[in-house]
């Protein structure tokens, strides 16, 4: 059984790799059909950082409708929260817009992540 996962979960990273070793148009055409002003890297780079930005969102969503401190993790929040400002630093020295744009609405999302820890946990301690 677990020989099986182990295949079924290997054909579609197989598949994928057959895919893109055709795709050698896709190295030497980086300009963008859809916005030429943009490379096709940037396209690619804005969808991804959109995805992983908020995907953090959905917790703050919770925290503040809980009107609650519970569940959340402030050190995560404050140790992704540097890492991003780190890679807004990257994004600076390798000119990426989707770097630098992604990582400083991350780190908005993250201040206001602790932040709004910060304040439910103080309203916490003083209801007790």
């Amino acid at each position: 059984m677990r020989r099986l996962k182990q295949v079924l979960l290997s054909v579609p990273l197989l598949i994928s790799m057959m895919m893109l070793s055709g795709c050698e148009e896709l190295l030497h055409n980086t300009k963008s059909i859809i916005m030429p002003r943009f490379q096709r890297s940037d396209i690619f780079g804005f969808i991804a950082g959109l995805g992983t930005t908020f995907a953090v969102l959905p917790d703050l969503v919770a925290m503040l409708r809980r009107r609650s401190s519970v569940g959340m993790n402030p050190r995560m929040a404050a140790i992704i929260g540097v890492f991003q400002i780190l890679w807004i630093y990257y994004g600076i020295l390798i000119i990426s817009r989707p770097v630098v744009v992604w990582n400083v609405i991350g780190v908005l999302i993250n201040f206001f992540s602790v932040g709004a820890y910060i304040y439910f946990r103080g309203k916490e301690k003083r209801d007790r």
